[in-house]
């Protein structure tokens, strides 16, 4: 045994991609096997699954509040987890909205991406625009990175695939999209050949449904 986490997951983004984000802002190196077929799937019952300290977890929730507790990516306090928890849930919402549209029906995908990038411009992005601002940090809570931070820079970069201006009017997130992209953790995350997932792509579909449907 490596020591390392072990992930198991199609190699795609889905619900494994906030685990690898995660996992690499901490600086954690990681290993993936991947399920490529349905029976791998059943032998496993739940994916995403993470063999880390000795246990095999499922639940992507808890798995990342794991990761964040025990990488100190969880604030400092109840108050500030509380903060967390919070933003991270309502971003998970926004990016779940946007990474459905490729399974939409053909006639619906443009309305619905259309509607997923009008949240994002009207509801989600001035939230956390005006939460930076007022707190005047460098950070979304407390003056250090948090999982909510790293869950802020994933869903902008999700969302700037399918709009690449979503950022337009919203120059403290433009701030704040650059400061993290360059703490050297997710740099290097960034960079191409990094265990980054690529944007799903109509090709890879049916392979993907094979697995899970």
């Amino acid at each position: 045994m490596s020591g390392k986490p072990v992930l198991h997951y199609a190699n795609s983004r889905g619900r494994m991609e906030p685990i690898r984000w995660l996992l690499a802002a901490a600086g954690v190196e990681f290993e993936e096997k991947f399920i490529e077929k349905k029976e791998d799937l059943q032998k496993l019952k739940s994916v995403p699954m993470v063999e880390i300290d000795g246990m095999k977890m499922v639940q992507t929730r808890a798995i990342l509040n794991y990761i964040a507790g025990k990488y100190n990516l969880y604030g400092k306090d109840l108050k500030e987890r509380a903060l967390i928890d919070m933003y991270v849930e309502g971003l998970a919402d926004l990016y779940e909205l946007v990474m459905m549209n490729i399974i939409q029906p053909a006639d619906k995908k443009e309305e619905h991406l259309a509607n997923a990038l009008d949240k994002a411009a009207n509801r989600y992005f001035p939230v956390f625009e005006k939460v930076l601002k007022d707190h005047g940090q460098d950070f979304l809570v407390g003056n250090k990175l948090s999982r909510a931070d790293v869950s802020l820079l994933e869903t902008i970069l999700v969302v700037e695939e399918c709009k690449p201006d979503a950022l337009a009017k919203f120059p403290v997130l433009q701030s704040f999209k650059a400061r993290i992209s360059n703490i050297p953790n997710i740099k290097k995350f960034l960079q191409p050949g990094s265990q980054r997932k690529p944007r799903l792509q109509e090709k890879d579909l049916p392979k993907l449904m094979a697995i899970f449907y």
